[in-house]
């Protein structure tokens, strides 16, 4: 009977030049994929399609799909190692990984898990001594594979045991990813679409307004959801505001608009942003989102005509108002 492995497959380069290492010789490989609403290395609209079933179909191995908001978003609140140059918690959100990725490897009866992390790659989590302090705290000390760096790390398990033959794995390190490209090329990879996946959290503007929600302790899946969407501002503690940017954003802001939220947009004959509120808005705050928004309407009138609608209280009704001026409306702005 074949050795089982469990690849962390991102879409990215390094996760599928990994896995093809390992299944050249001859393991049986299963792909395990764990998605949150940070990963941005699958391709959107334009082409639209989930990379790590493209790799993993590409590759001919089974994948399982595994959406881990919810445990991400607790590790995010307050991570026991702390976040690297922005809100990315790089070494817990990794620790999370491999312990889902224990559960995964259980279930499935394999052996050993498969990474594509490269030695020095990324100065918070691809440090050797950080890497074995990752693999213990989750509960897999020695059970790791990196093929792509192993010749410059201890000898794993699967190597000790003769799984894998540690000859044919490599010594690839730091930034630059030219051998990753020779590999691939090596591999005939072409269609890859990031070199090693991708995150919002290391995004600085995205970051901030994570950080909003964190320090607000307004962090859930539903308003995660509309950080990618418009432009955001705080008007109070209790209370935040989205404006669309464009007519896709001013869509997805009506189809969230639900109870307690307020949305705004301008008269019928006119073009220009809707905006989503959310939170405890005073009469006072209303004013100042209308100030806020009808800056942002096409025809730049004196005087703005702000329709407001609360979610369950009837008929919208119209404000009128004289925008924010660009100064005016920076001092709310994330």
């Amino acid at each position: 009977m074949k050795t089982k492995a469990i690849s962390l497959v991102s879409g990215g380069l390094d996760s599928t030049l990994a896995t093809k290492v390992v299944l050249d010789q001859g393991i049986e490989v299963i792909a395990a994929n764990f998605i949150s609403p940070f990963c941005r290395c699958d391709r959107k609209p334009s082409g639209c399609r989930h990379e790590a079933k493209f790799v993993a179909d590409e590759l001919g191995i089974p994948v399982r799909i595994v959406n881990v908001t919810k445990d991400f978003l607790e590790v995010l609140k307050s991570p026991k190692h702390g976040y690297g140059s922005h809100m990315n918690p790089c070494i817990d959100c990794r620790i999370l990984m491999l312990k889902k990725a224990r559960e995964m490897m259980k279930k499935e009866g394999a052996s050993f898990l498969i990474t594509g992390e490269v030695v020095g790659q990324r100065p918070m989590s691809q440090r050797s001594q950080t890497m074995r302090l990752i693999e213990k705290e989750a509960g897999v000390a020695g059970l790791v594979l990196r093929p792509l760096s192993a010749k410059l790390l201890e000898p794993t398990i699967p190597e000790e045991k003769g799984w894998v033959d540690r000859n044919k794995l490599l010594d690839i390190s730091g930034r630059s990813r030219k051998a990753q490209f020779a590999l691939a090329e090596n591999f005939h990879i072409k269609d890859y679409p990031c070199p090693a996946g991708g995150c919002l959290l290391t995004d600085p503007a995205f970051s901030k307004r994570v950080r909003d929600l964190v320090d607000h302790n307004e962090l859930n899946m539903e308003n995660v959801s509309l950080l990618s969407h418009g432009r955001y501002f705080r008007i109070s503690a209790k209370a935040k505001l989205i404006v669309g940017k464009n007519e896709h954003d001013n869509n997805l802001l009506e189809a969230s608009f639900k109870e307690d939220d307020i949305f705004l947009s301008p008269q019928e004959s006119m073009p220009g942003a809707s905006a989503l509120g959310r939170g405890l808005f005073s009469q006072e705050d209303i004013l100042l989102v209308c100030r806020i928004v009808s800056r942002y309407f096409d025809v730049k009138d004196a005087l703005q005509t702000v329709g407001v609608q609360k979610r369950g209280q009837g008929k919208k009704e119209t404000i009128q108002v004289l925008p924010f001026s660009d100064e005016e409306t920076r001092k709310y702005l994330i």
